[in-house]
């Protein structure tokens, strides 16, 4: 499961970064980096409890 949030999490900063060079996604590019950095510190918050 935790695979999976990191592979997510990868996907939307990449997409976040796209929308930042491109200028044209608006707001919602910046929603999708609060949640992959989020999930980040989800997976090293459950990865330190392992």
């Amino acid at each position: 499961m935790s695979n999976l949030l990191y592979t997510v999490a990868v996907i939307l900063i990449i997409f976040w970064a796209i929308g930042f060079f491109a200028y044209s996604a608006g707001s919602i590019i910046h929603i999708l980096l609060v949640i992959a950095i989020i999930a980040i510190l989800f997976r090293l918050i459950q990865g330190r409890r392992l």
